[in-house]
């Protein structure tokens, strides 16, 4: 059991004395010991008592010593021995007014701390059965100044008289309270709040507001409000067989156990409440014998077994008996009283009989941790470890995690693997150590299993090598045992292990043959799913994908204030410098995702595609090997994308998509058409790769090749395009063509060189000739002359020296490719006598027309331009037209048809005097009567557009007027010169809210007067 106190006897009676002691009171470093027959001893104790000792030496087996012979561990003083005439039944100081309380015959005296000089004897108290003292800081209401309380409360049969002491000075004033039943027992709960034990129950009296609440409880504690019980009301089991003996009721405890819980106790029934009385809920103390006394110890729960002679040390929280001292007749427990707070009350409390003192020492708390873990009982060090503060162990956060580690390993062996894991999730264990409980299958070379079978191998050669050298001597079984059950407490001291680490448990479960296999196996690889997927995430927040440490400034905040503790949570080691713990990041983070994949592949493999397609650091080598064993192409196929091994990818795409038989093994990449979303995927640095791989898709299928260069995506418009040009120019000139026109015209690009080798591309294939059919022909004809008008990013003269003259096939690309020259006579000359077109001529002169009035002719608003004014103009494209049709060069012949009609659309285009100087004389003159028409249509039609123009002003100008003569007409709208404000004398200002008065004023547009003044703000 723990060894949490161990008692020295310091002041014990001699044989000859024939009175016992009664009272004990210690006090800084007096202790006061009240005897039978009235004497008050005074001792001098040579070490404060509430200070805790660490005894680093065994205890003895009923843990006691006796005192050390070189110096005594107290000192008598002087002995009072008419201090009362009496027994001294009990002791109390209040030290703020320098006053010991005793109670004595009855009576509660008050006597002088320095001197033991009787003061007063309270004669109200004539039949007290006992008193309880407190002191507490109080703050004024009004003022806000504290000041120190203290209180005495004794119990007279079944009145209840307290006296109040504010800053040592005694209040006149008593107050008294009535209660049902006599009171045995007092214990102050707060400094306004008194718990006391009647004889059937227990009540909870407010000093405050004088408000008496009973408490309910089960068996003796007291049952429903206002039940007495009779005569043997609160007779427990202990007591009620032997009432005809002469034996007694109960007696009612009660201590305080921590902030706002105090504990009930009578016969063996036990109740846990709070400072207002409400029941905690807890389940009883397991008692087999009805205490003594009761008290707490921090963090202790203490009980004295008087029929037993024993002291008890229980854990409040789980109340699990800890230690057993024995104390022969011990009958009393004493506590130094805790004056402000509960924290460290109780360090080296004292245990008093009729002859003796024990003073309890209480051991190093880290020590006191050490044994619970040693002796396998981590509930209890993880709930004591709970209930210390932080600064009374060394790293208790390091401490408490440790343990529940080892816990959570131990639950591990006994199958429980939900909660084990749950367990290591919430103290962040690190991966390794968790991974290494399982089987190859899951953990690989990290397995405990193959270590603890390696470690037993060494072992049996080393007892081997000892029998040899020792004459045959063995380690009994025991001892091993011993050695395995400690391997995981060695290791929790050390804080890191540098190896693969089996806990004692684990260990021989192996070594007797129970391996994690079958339902075991799948039960602890399916908790283990969920704490792998946490690790997993926490280490996101300090690695980035591409193994670098994220900047502490942008890591999310985590329950430790430091981002380095926040890494090292993860790691089985604490690493050194930054490069380190990068280091030991990435193999951390290599070892969780790998061993994730295992655990899908073995339980779940459909979920490990989906962890591929996310950032991962899983081992290349084991990924591999297990899919391709399992047949699972597709899913490494994913796999190799993440890990940007786009080389392994594409050569197993194209292995299985060139079978036959692929669709049988892996119908997923049989084709083409899985490598081209691969290559579609793909970045533009990986230009080379893709250029490689996309050879036989092409092959395979142009069209759907083609898609890895013509997709809208990112990866397709941002890959080198001069380079994919060459490599579709050297497959095929359609692949080329279809790529250029797509880069010009979906993606808008302006580049010559392009533009350039799209015209060749086209010109050639016209001088090759090779098409499907006429349809064929005819579109690429058709591409050509439409890239050829469009397009304003080639060189015309480049193109011009690649069409024949000579070929009827380039007449019409010769005569585009002339106009983009600017040389527009030459082109109408190929439309007039080589294409013999007179439609697509004078189409040809609509554009050109329609340019040049655009980009040359700027008229101002509201004028059109006239025939008057193109007379000034130089020769319009008309003219030329209609001199090549009238005039043309030998030993072409003039053609009137279309002259004529150039003549009555056109006309009033061309200049009049050149137009008719191109006009044959023997041509009649009534031909030339859609000429005159038109032309002076046009003439009229701009004399009439002038009067409207000019009309329409006039009445404009005439409305104008009318409104500002006459006003708009509208209610409150403009006046006109008829406009006018009043100004009545409660009118004010809508800027300052002033009246008027004689000031200037402004009326501002919508008629609102401001002062003139207040208009500029």
């Amino acid at each position: 059991m723990l060894s949490a106190f161990t008692a020295r006897a310091i002041v014990e009676l001699k044989q000859r004395d024939k009175f016992k002691i009664e009272s004990i009171l210690a006090y800084g470093d007096r202790l006061l010991v009240g005897l039978s027959h009235g004497s008050l001893r005074v001792y001098r104790v040579n070490e404060p008592i509430d200070e805790t000792q660490a005894h680093n030496g065994p205890a003895a087996e009923d843990h006691t010593s006796s005192p050390s012979s070189k110096q005594t561990p107290v000192d008598l003083m002087r002995e009072e021995e008419k201090f009362s005439k009496y027994k001294i039944d009990q002791l109390a100081v209040i030290k703020e007014a320098n006053l010991l309380v005793s109670l004595s015959n009855g009576l509660v005296s008050t006597h002088d701390l320095q001197t033991y000089e009787l003061q007063e004897t309270l004669l109200k108290t004539k039949g007290a059965t006992a008193f309880a003292v407190t002191s507490n800081i109080v703050k004024d209401p009004s003022t806000g100044v504290p000041s120190i309380v203290s209180r005495l409360a004794v119990a007279v049969k079944r009145r209840l008289i307290l006296w109040s002491w504010h800053d040592s000075e005694l209040e006149p004033d008593t107050a008294e309270h009535t209660l049902v039943t006599g009171v045995k027992t007092l214990t102050w709960a707060s400094g306004t709040k008194l718990i006391a034990g009647l004889t059937s129950s227990y009540v909870l009296v407010d000093i405050g507001t004088s408000v008496v609440t009973d408490i309910v409880g089960p068996g003796s504690i007291g049952g429903a409000p206002g039940q007495d019980g009779g005569r043997f009301g609160g007779v427990g089991v202990s007591t009620i067989n032997y009432m005809g003996l002469g034996g007694a009721a109960p007696k009612p405890l009660a201590t305080q156990l921590g902030e706002g819980q105090l504990l009930l106790a009578k016969d063996i029934n036990t109740l846990f409440i709070d400072i207002e009385g409400q029941s905690l809920g807890r389940r009883q103390i397991p008692w087999a014998v009805a205490p003594e006394a009761i008290g707490y110890s921090y963090p202790y729960l203490l009980a004295l077994q008087a029929t037993r002679g024993t002291l008890e040390v229980r854990n409040p929280e789980t109340l699990t008996l800890l230690q057993t001292i024995s104390l022969p007749n011990a009958s009393q427990l004493h506590i130094s009283q805790p004056n402000i707070s509960l924290a460290h009350a109780g360090k080296g409390f004292l245990v008093v009989s009729e002859r003796c003192v024990w003073r309890m020492g209480a051991l190093e708390y880290d020590s006191q941790i050490d044994a619970l873990v040693d002796r396998g009982r981590l509930d209890e060090a993880i709930s004591l470890l709970g209930m210390l503060e932080d600064a009374l162990l060394k790293d208790k956060e390091g401490r408490l995690r440790e343990i529940k580690m080892l816990k959570a390993q131990y639950l591990f062996d006994l199958r429980r693997y939900r909660e084990s894991l749950d367990l290591f999730t919430e103290v962040s264990a690190p991966p390794e150590r968790v991974i290494r409980l399982f089987p190859p299958i899951i953990a690989g070379d990290l397995s405990a299993q193959a270590a603890v079978m390696h470690d037993d191998k060494r072992e049996d050669e080393s007892q081997a090598d000892d029998v040899t050298s020792e004459g045959g001597s063995h380690r009994d079984t025991a001892s091993k045992d011993a050695k395995l059950r400690h391997t995981s407490t060695d290791e929790s001291k050390a804080g890191t292990h540098d190896g693969p680490h089996v806990s004692g448990e684990q260990a021989r479960q192996v070594n007797g043959g129970v391996i994690l296999e079958g339902k075991d196996l799948k039960s602890a690889t399916a908790e283990l799913r969920p704490f792998l997927v946490q690790a997993r995430t926490r280490m996101q927040k300090y690695l980035n994908p591409d193994c670098t440490l994220k900047d502490a400034r942008g890591a999310q905040k985590t329950d430790v204030s430091n981002v380095q503790e926040a890494q090292e949570l993860l790691l089985a080691h604490a690493p050194g410098s930054e490069e380190e713990r990068r280091q030991q990041l990435v193999e951390t983070a290599k070892l969780v995702d790998t061993t994730l994949f295992r655990a899908y592949m073995f339980a779940s493999p459909s979920l490990a595609g989906p962890l591929f397609r996310l950032d991962n650091f899983c081992d290349p080598d084991v990924v591999k090997e297990k899919l391709i064993e399992t047949g699972r192409y597709n899913d490494l196929v994913d796999f190799y994308y993440g890990k940007k091994l786009h080389e392994q990818a594409l050569e197993l795409l194209q292995k299985f998509g060139k079978k036959a038989q692929a669709k049988e093994t892996a119908s997923q990449l049989a084709g083409p058409q899985r490598t081209v979303s691969y290559l579609q995927g793909l970045p533009a640095e990986n230009i080379d790769l893709i250029l490689r791989f996309a050879d036989w898709p092409l092959d395979e299928d142009p069209s759907l090749g083609m898609q890895v260069f013509l997709a809208d995506s990112e990866n397709a418009e941002t890959l080198p395009r001069q380079r994919v040009l060459d490599f579709l120019s050297s497959k095929d000139k359609a692949l080329a063509e279809k790529y250029l026109k797509h880069i010009i015209e979906e993606l808008n690009d302006t580049t010559p060189t392009f533009h350039q080798k799209l015209v060749d591309i086209y010109i050639q294939g016209l001088k090759e000739g090779k098409f499907a059919g006429e349809s064929s022909r005819e579109q690429w004809e058709e591409n050509t002359l439409n890239f050829l008008r469009s397009s304003r990013y080639y060189q015309p003269y480049k193109a011009l020296q690649k069409l024949p003259a000579d070929n009827p096939i380039f007449y019409e690309p010769r005569a585009i490719v002339l106009s983009k020259m600017g040389q527009h006579k030459q082109a109408l000359e190929i439309y007039v006598f080589k294409l013999q077109d007179p439609e697509k001529a004078e189409d040809y002169c609509n554009q050109v027309q329609l340019a040049q009035t655009s980009s040359t002719m700027t008229p101002k608003q509201g004028h059109r331009p006239t025939a008057t004014d193109l007379e000034d103009e130089s020769t319009s494209i008309y003219h030329n037209l209609l001199s090549l049709y009238l005039s043309p060069p030998p030993p072409h012949k003039p053609q009137w048809g279309p002259a004529l009609q150039i003549l009555a659309k056109h006309g009033a285009r061309m200049p009049a005097s050149s137009t008719l100087n191109l006009i044959p004389e023997i041509l009649p003159i009534k031909e030339l009567e859609p000429y005159f028409r038109g032309r002076i249509r046009s003439a009229n039609t701009t004399i009439n557009e002038s009067r409207v123009t000019c009309a329409l002003r006039s009445s404009l100008v005439f409305s104008e007027e009318a409104k500002l003569r006459l006003g708009d007409g509208v209610p409150g709208g403009n006046g006109g010169r008829n406009r006018h404000v009043l100004i009545s004398e409660d009118k004010v200002c809508g800027v300052c809210y002033k009246r008027f008065g004689g000031s200037a004023i402004k009326v501002l547009p919508n008629n609102s007067v401001v002062h003139y003044g207040c208009s500029s703000r």
